[in-house]
């Protein structure tokens, strides 16, 4: 069968195909020539894995990602629910911000960043971590009323109760956004508002924790 190419970027292509009759995504991660082989092998089914299982607990938990269909780790596959009308936040965002007067581009963003933050509040609640939270990482897919935020890529996901880890999370996504929606500073402040009423009972320690991890990255940028 021959497979339409969706996507290619720096980590594997995206392919639109078919799973047991079932429209899909497929997602089959490169060989990295600059890394040995067995190495290679190893680290992409370990980020294979991770994919399967955080996707599993978000959809256990309530929360919105692809349903993985089938994984081959002999041939680098993933075969994934595919979401055909959806698109990217960063595209959503820049879009809303194009074509609306900035009053209701603010407002419209204000509401999708209290989703995002109520979500990744929940994600962490549940010890999930995402280890790669950018917009791009992030779709939005209309349905009857409105549109669902689905959270994508879980590569670098793993399972943890550390506070540590947490607050690395919103740091990489607090960096994501200052870079690619630079011109939106109020995004991350309605993503964090919405956050701290999800998160939990840890929700100080890791606030504190973000605080730590985001002074650290401060500090590495002026030592350069």
């Amino acid at each position: 069968m021959t497979l339409e190419i969706l996507k290619q970027g720096a980590e594997g292509r995206l392919y639109i195909g078919e799973f047991k009759g079932e429209s899909c995504l497929i997602k089959e991660r490169f060989v990295k020539k600059y890394r040995h082989p067995d190495l290679d092998t190893q680290i992409t089914r370990q980020r294979m894995k991770a994919e399967v299982k955080a996707a599993g607990r978000c959809l256990a938990a309530g929360i919105l990602a692809p349903r993985i269909l089938h994984s081959d780790l002999n041939t680098h596959k993933l075969y994934m629910e595919y979401f055909g009308k959806a698109q990217t936040a960063k595209h959503f965002i820049q879009k809303t911000v194009a074509e609306s007067d900035a009053d209701e581009a603010k407002q419209l963003l204000e509401v999708l960043c209290t989703r995002i933050g109520s979500i990744i509040g929940k994600m962490h609640a549940n010890n999930i971590i995402h280890g790669d939270l950018t917009t791009s990482n992030i779709l939005i897919n209309p349905n009857l009323t409105d549109y669902d935020v689905i959270f994508i890529d879980f590569g670098l996901s793993h399972y943890n109760q550390a506070t540590e880890d947490k607050g690395v999370d919103l740091y990489v996504l607090e960096r994501a956004l200052l870079s690619t929606h630079s011109e939106q500073p109020y995004l991350f402040e309605h993503i964090l508002a919405a956050y701290r009423q999800e998160c939990g009972k840890e929700e100080e320690a890791v606030l504190a924790k973000f605080e730590e991890v985001r002074a650290r990255g401060r500090k590495r940028t002026m030592i350069g």
